[in-house]
């Protein structure tokens, strides 16, 4: 992968012409190219040419590819020991904010995941051509980054010569852009990118990671291919570590089939409703603006490539035509509903007296009807179950050996592993011929921020109860991703907004079950917008920058914030040697004895301990022992255990 379009010495850059520069960067560019794009880069190379002739020693390089973000810096310079991220506003008189936090973002993502810049100090800068220079002190954060600095034209010389006088160690241009790119993209970013055709190897990490994951996807077309060759019915099961990027995964094989095979129609299946409805808004916010059209036409589009499953099952309940579609993807495949749950939301909900399939049964029933091949790839995640209902893995089995033994099977080498709840009898199934089983369906390697990478095992230990194993995990994290502990929500709040920088998205989490956070002004019971929440900008006081609104385990599961607070009620304590679980009902607390409650429970919070990238607080109140729902002791214990678990106290 090219990193820029164009890239040379700082000498070399000023001894060109410009229309031959212009000319390189534009047999660089593969789509289409704006005629406002070309007079962009014929100003900017013609105001880079004064400003740096004074200052020949360095490297330049132009559209410099941002892969977690897929989208490209306008101009990098080395020089001087320093990297200097440029961005243009070409005409503008303003530096309006969202563009400062634009170049705020590609700064803290060359620092937190371009090796070359781990080290090194990066300067933003929005550089409007009709403004005049807001000049502020040269402020570096702890990790190197400076705070973005506005400037007109004339003063990117002045800023090179106080950095040369800063004496920063001499940074190796050529070392520094060969580096590895190791980004690990939120969902939205990923979804974002593979939809306007950006290959997966553009936006994931290059290490073990990718190839991982690059195995994956090539075993998974190669089952595709070879199933529409041989007009074969299938379906895969892909598995992963938590973070390994099944969804992204997911993604990838349907956008890359919907782009190259379109006679497939392939789509992207989920039952996490909010995970669908942010991935829809992004995706036609974008294309509304790349393509200039009505956003309801981009969404009108986009909807047809992401489904919610529930709708494409309702869809086929009414029409018994073969689906359009031939390639199928299924998100967290293993939270489809059991016979029991299905049936009785059939019955009740749907008016079908009759209903009496598990949800894996029916969606097979629904591909079945193709007369010659189709592909279903299931994505199974481990200790996600946050649901009644839910079915696991076993009614695919069950229901592939019982229902549609014609069909060919391909699955995971680890499908069997406890992480995926298979029951005994399903066990003996994945052991039978008809599962032919491949180490490449397995993602192995975690793709989380590097900062999270042993969040999995401190919330596992902190969720089994282990203090003593959870002090360890957290210690393994090496202050990459700090915990904090408060009983203060006014301190946490304040701890959001003082980490985050740019566009870092930040907000509070609580537990669906969390009802007696109310006194303290947090309303589980308040539904939240989650495109809204997770999407509209700082202004918007709908998002969760806000930090009014809360989001519930139901709104967060598969989605990701920067910097979270999590609000921990009462529901889940620890009562000195164990962790107690209860529902509250009408004016009390009550048990939960189900095994299955408690589970869910359980991963409720498994998932909110787990969706921020960079850092998190979590809030204890100090409770009310006036208040027979919320005495002191019931919050107390949760947060001295917690303490014990190595978080300390802002």
């Amino acid at each position: 992968m090219s990193h820029a379009y164009f890239s040379s010495s700082v000498l070399t850059f000023l001894g060109q012409p410009p229309e031959a520069i212009l000319g390189m960067l534009t047999a660089a560019h593969k789509f289409d190219l704006a005629q406002n794009q070309r007079a962009a880069w014929a100003d900017q190379i013609t105001i880079l040419q004064a400003e740096l002739s004074n200052f020949p020693r360095g490297s330049i390089y132009f559209e410099f590819m941002v892969p977690r973000m897929g989208k490209r810096v306008d101009c990098i310079l080395v020089a001087n020991g320093a990297v200097f991220v440029i961005e243009f506003k070409v005409g503008s008189g303003t530096f309006d904010q969202s563009a400062i936090d634009q170049v705020h973002d590609y700064s803290l993502d060359l620092k937190n995941f371009h090796e070359g810049s781990h080290s090194v100090p990066l300067i933003p800068i929005l550089l409007a051509t009709k403004a005049a220079t807001v000049r502020s002190e040269l402020e570096f954060a702890e990790d190197n980054v400076a705070k973005p600095l506005c400037l007109g034209l004339g003063s990117l010389a002045e800023l090179i010569a106080e950095v040369k006088g800063l004496r920063f160690r001499d940074v190796d241009p050529v070392n520094w852009a060969q580096s590895g790119y190791k980004p690990t993209p939120t969902i939205v970013e990923a979804a974002r990118s593979l939809y306007e055709c950006h290959d997966v190897a553009e936006i994931a990490r290059s290490d073990a990671g990718a190839q991982n994951l690059n195995s994956t996807n090539d075993r998974i077309v190669k089952i595709i291919d070879e199933a529409k060759t041989h007009k074969r019915k299938v379906i895969c099961f892909v598995t992963g570590v938590p973070g390994a990027g099944k969804t992204l995964a997911g993604l990838n094989i349907a956008t890359r089939r919907a782009a190259t095979h379109s006679d497939e129609h392939a789509v992207f299946l989920s039952g996490n409703g909010p995970l669908v409805d942010v991935l829809r808004e992004a995706l036609a916010r974008d294309q509304a603006v790349r393509d200039q059209v009505k956003k309801i036409d981009a969404k009108r589009k986009v909807n047809s490539f992401i489904q919610n499953i529930h709708h494409f099952r309702d869809d086929y309940l009414r029409d018994l035509n073969p689906p359009i579609e031939k390639v199928v993807v299924f998100d967290e495949a293993q939270r489809a509903w059991t016979r029991e749950q299905a049936s009785k939301f059939m019955q009740q909900k749907r008016d079908q007296k009759d209903f009496d399939q598990s949800e894996p049964e029916f969606l097979l029933n629904v591909m079945d009807r193709h007369k010659d091949w189709c592909v279903v790839v299931c994505l199974i995640g481990g200790g996600q179950e946050i649901n009644t209902g839910e079915a696991g893995i076993d009614e695919w089995l069950v229901a592939l050996k019982e229902k549609f033994p014609q069909w060919k099977v391909h699955a995971s080498s680890l499908l069997r592993a406890r992480h995926y709840s298979v029951s005994a009898e399903a066990q003996l199934l994945l052991k039978d011929d008809f599962v032919q089983q491949h180490d490449q369906l397995h993602l192995s390697v975690s793709m989380r921020s590097f900062r999270a990478d042993h969040l999995n095992a401190f919330v596992a230990e902190v969720l089994n109860g282990d203090a003593v194993s959870a002090t360890k995990a957290y210690l393994a994290m090496d202050d990459k991703y700090p915990i904090y502990l408060t009983r203060n929500l006014k301190k946490a709040r304040e701890w959001l907004r003082e980490q985050s920088r740019g566009s870092e998205r930040y907000g509070l989490i609580a537990s669906s079950g969390a009802q007696r956070l109310r006194p303290e002004g947090l309303q589980v019971k308040n539904t939240i917008t989650p495109e809204h929440w997770f999407l509209n900008p700082k202004t918007d006081i709908r998002s969760s920058y806000s930090l009014e609104e809360v989001g519930t385990e139901f709104d967060v599961q598969g989605l990701e914030l920067d910097w979270c607070c999590l609000a921990w009620d009462a529901d889940l304590r620890w009562t000195g040697t164990e962790w107690s679980m209860f529902n509250f009902r009408g004016t009390r607390w009550t048990n939960v004895n189900s095994l299955d409650r408690r589970r869910y429970l359980q991963n409720s919070y498994r998932v909110l301990l787990t969706r921020a990238r960079q850092g998190m607080v979590i809030y204890l109140p100090e409770g009310d022992d006036r208040d027979q729902t919320r005495p002191k002791s019931y919050y107390d214990g949760t947060f001295e255990f917690l303490k014990s678990c190595g978080l300390s106290e802002i």
